[in-house]
């Protein structure tokens, strides 16, 4: 099974964002950018890849429990591109408020992970919410240079402060995600509920 278990975003959030990713690219012509659909936006927790139904079945048990944190806010704003130098691949909206318990909520939830033995990417856990992906960016000279220059411009006029979308995470949440032709769909199947905020 392919799982990943992220922080869920509101409709609202949703649709601030899209609309800022067409603010960007009604910019330039970029038909090497493919878009994240609205409807599938998330912010990745942690990515597992394919887990073998045993360890998946222990990990739904692990999720289901609750989290000893409180529920806080997270605010989007600011672009950035991974990797940060060389060909542009991945475009990102930043993190400008809640950064902090969020990384200690990726850190318990990587925890439960861990325990179970089962193996995932443990690289530094950078927060961030995918708007879009270049296509061809190592291979075309062409795409590689319109989205250099696409990067240069929208950084330039997005203010680090600005504020594009607001949520409370309220919840880590395991996905099952199924590839096919007509774009990946995910299915949730556990919830680690943090505690209600005093708010």
């Amino acid at each position: 099974m392919r799982l990943f278990i992220a922080a869920d975003l509101t409709e609202q959030a949703k649709q601030a964002i899209a609309a800022e990713q067409r603010r960007l690219v009604s910019r330039a012509t970029l038909d090497s950018l493919k878009l994240v659909k609205p409807d599938v936006m998330h912010l990745t927790l942690l990515f597992l890849g394919d887990v073998q139904e045993t360890h998946a079945l222990k990990l739904v048990d692990a999720m289901n429990m609750p989290v000893e944190m409180v529920a806080f806010d997270l605010a989007f704003g600011g672009i950035g591109v991974f990797p940060p130098r060389g060909s542009p691949q991945v475009l990102w909206l930043g993190v400008t408020q809640g950064a902090t318990p969020l990384m200690e909520l990726q850190a318990e939830i990587a925890s439960r992970v861990r325990r179970l033995g089962i193996v995932f990417d443990d690289r530094p856990f950078h927060a961030h919410l995918t708007l879009g992906r270049w296509r061809d960016s190592r291979h075309d000279r062409s795409v590689r240079r319109a989205a250099k220059t696409f990067v240069r411009e929208v950084s330039r006029d997005t203010a680090r402060s600005k504020t594009v979308a607001t949520v409370r995470v309220a919840r880590a949440t395991l996905y099952h995600s199924r590839l096919s032709s007509a774009g990946s769909t995910y299915t949730a199947l556990a919830h680690a509920n943090l505690s209600p905020s005093n708010q």
